[in-house]
């Protein structure tokens, strides 16, 4: 299998999934099970399968980018718990992903290693930030992908990508390991085929853990064990306000109707709710994660490591000129917004007040789920477009692509994308989104398993 995915991904390196490919070191390991096997020792829940990580997700002796000139030539001093975890069960780890710089993107084209390209269309987008981990799955470069959803990050790009996406509750994976972008909106989330590839995944790598204290000490369920599940009677909520949207594909939104159609024809209990929030979802989050971008990305200096500008005499010039030069376009965006709305003068106007709105985002978007099983809506608003078309020319375009995803993390809900629907002009696939309440992945997988079923019929 190892020697399989490194021809396909040498075959398709044009597409710019991977920056570094642990050849030898996956090989050496696929040879060590063989020899396990053969042995007739028992299998672990995941030998054998091949991974490819996100290139925030630290791997010790291995290098460290989040795709920027920042962390060039940087090499982890240590594992991430959750990708330690997966290598106790047996994965084998084929090599390190593309992303948006600091994984701060929708297109993955704000990357130090070049654009990622989708496998359906050369011409357009992956999605982002996780578009790396997004397209090594498409094309078949790997079993199952790691990536990280701060607003979408693992969903838009499987729904582009017509793949399967899932961001966990805010806290069931430790975050210990993973590049910091905006802390209290970071998770690690899976990028597969199936779904069943994604609850081991899932599974493994959740639990309590002693390096992150926000790491949920919550009971973990063996999710896998229990697909496929009968799922008649379920309470299904959506949002016309969210479907109205005019930034929506109109084929889109009648596809989305018509499987809800089919779902009530079935038994399910369909419900519309009022979400009177929607429109502050995406200021909200740029606010607030611009914010804490601003706090985490302080520590990038140009002194411990990463790139030190040599230009300046005096530290505060080496401070500057390192972080003006290291940096991308993108990420200095956000890190003077965030450093805008904590200022003197703005900090009560903006940040406070984006607070604020978050807890009644969160409150609104729990007394949703707790009345109904699930709520439904599309990931994105239509299919993967022009490369070049978004980031250049408007950045709040750009962000308004995030407008169905970002309140699953406001809210630390669990979320996960399904290929369901497909542009009518281009046939390029757009993901069903499912959030439910917290804690509930198990519920959520088994249904997102009913619903791949169910649109592949409709």
């Amino acid at each position: 299998m190892v020697q399989h995915f490194l021809q396909r991904i040498e075959k398709n390196k044009d597409l710019n999934a991977f920056v570094e490919v642990f050849a030898n070191e996956a090989l050496a390991k696929a040879q060590k099970i063989d020899a396990e096997i053969d042995a007739g020792m028992p299998l672990q829940a995941l030998t054998g399968m091949v991974l490819g990580i996100k290139d925030v997700i630290a791997y010790q002796q291995h290098r460290l980018g989040a795709a920027s000139k920042m962390l060039e030539n940087f090499t982890s001093l240590y594992t991430a718990t959750a990708l330690q975890r997966l290598l106790d069960a047996g994965a084998i780890v084929i090599g390190r992903l593309n992303c948006d710089e600091f994984a701060m993107g929708s297109t993955n084209e704000h990357s130090v290693y070049g654009a990622v390209k989708n496998a359906l269309d050369n011409t357009k987008v992956a999605g982002g930030s996780s578009g790396g981990s997004a397209v090594a799955v498409q094309a078949n470069l790997c079993h199952v992908a790691l990536g990280s959803d701060t607003g979408g990050s693992v969903r838009q790009p499987a729904s582009f990508c017509g793949i399967v996406g899932c961001k966990p509750t805010y806290g069931r994976i430790s975050r210990h390991g993973l590049v910091a972008y905006a802390s209290s909106f970071d998770q690690i989330g899976t990028l597969s085929h199936n779904i069943r590839d994604a609850a081991v995944v899932l599974e493994t790598m959740m639990g309590s853990d002693d390096f992150d204290a926000t790491a949920s000490s919550q009971e973990v369920s063996n999710f896998s064990t229990k697909l496929p599940q009968q799922n008649s009677g379920k309470r299904l909520a959506y949002c016309p306000q969210m479907l109205e949207n005019k930034g929506l594909n109109k084929n889109i939104r009648q596809q989305f109707y018509t499987l809800l159609d089919t779902l009530e024809k079935q038994g399910f209990a369909i419900k519309k709710v009022n979400f009177p929030e929607f429109d502050y979802l995406v200021p909200t989050y740029y606010v607030l994660t611009a914010a804490e971008a601003s706090s985490n990305l302080g520590r990038y200096t140009g002194l411990l490591y990463g790139y030190r500008s040599k230009n300046g005499d005096t530290l505060d010039e080496i401070y500057r000129n390192s972080r003006s030069e290291g940096f991308g376009k993108e990420v200095k965006r956000r890190i003077l917004l965030g450093t805008f709305v904590l200022s003197a003068g703005y900090y009560d106007a903006y940040f406070n007040k984006a607070q604020q709105i978050r807890q009644r985002i969160a409150q609104r978007t729990q007394e949703i789920l707790s009345e109904n099983d699930f709520l439904l809506m599309p990931t994105t608003p239509d299919a993967a477009f022009n490369l070049g078309e978004l980031p250049s020319q408007s950045p709040v375009e750009m962000y308004l692509a995030d407008i169905f995803t970002v309140q699953a993390n406001l809210a630390g809900v669990p979320a996960i994308s399904i290929p369901a629907f497909h542009n009518e002009e281009n046939k390029l696939p757009v993901g069903l989104q499912v959030l439910s309440e917290p804690f509930s992945e198990e519920k959520l997988l088994q249904f997102g398993h009913f619903l791949m079923e169910e649109s592949r019929r409709v």
